[in-house]
């Protein structure tokens, strides 16, 4: 018997050994990658983010020429100044949050200031991708504040400058750096003027994070 076959079966028993394992790790099933939410980012600017809007449909500022008008958005989330290892009190940890909206129909465009609140929607079921998010902040705007009486056509009575603003996103992570989200976001003076009509736009925006 040459040395090359009894090399051969030598190595049968080490195989017949090994052969379960393999058989057990290839008809095993392999749990679907979990999605991992971006992580802190290196430096302070956390995401940016562009999209669109209706200005308050149905009201003054809704309607050009007998169209809507439509906004155009920036906007820039900053670091979480604070960071928690457990995640539920991460989530009350906001992003501090500056942004702009320009209006294309020469009605009220704006810029505002405040904190974005983050939280994951179901994120075992949804693999982390889907979430929900809040804002509040203050606005200051171009509109008109004067009395109902003489407000230019095309203008609602905002009554002060500036505004508070609240708004709302449902969004969908694409991947580890790109979102898209349905927007709703309303501006007022909570009654603290004589007139407050207010603005309610509805639209989307996607995100970039680092």
């Amino acid at each position: 018997m040459s040395s090359t076959i009894r090399r051969l079966l030598a190595g049968i028993p080490a195989l017949v050994a090994v052969s379960p394992v393999l058989a057990a790790d290839l008809g095993a099933p392999r749990p679907a990658p979990v999605y991992a939410a971006p992580v802190q980012p290196l430096s302070i600017v956390s995401e940016l983010r562009i999209g669109g809007a209706v200005q308050d449909p149905g009201s003054a500022e809704g309607k050009a020429r007998g169209f809507a008008t439509e906004n155009v958005n920036g906007e820039i989330l900053f670091a979480k100044p604070v960071l928690s290892l457990d995640p539920f009190w991460q989530a009350f940890v906001p992003r501090p949050t500056v942004g702009g909206s320009y209006n294309t129909g020469g009605r009220t465009s704006y810029a505002y200031i405040g904190a974005t609140w983050t939280v994951d929607l179901f994120p075992e079921t949804f693999n982390r991708r889907v979430f929900l998010e809040g804002f509040f902040g203050g606005a200051a705007h171009n509109g008109y504040t004067g009395p109902k009486i003489g407000a230019p056509y095309g203008f609602n009575t905002l009554g002060c400058n500036p505004l508070f603003r609240e708004a709302a996103a449902l969004g969908f992570r694409i991947t580890e750096r790109w979102s898209i989200m349905a927007t709703v976001e309303h501006m007022s003076n909570a009654g603290l003027c004589a007139n407050n009509r207010g603005l309610t736009n509805y639209g989307g925006k996607i995100g970039y994070t680092f």
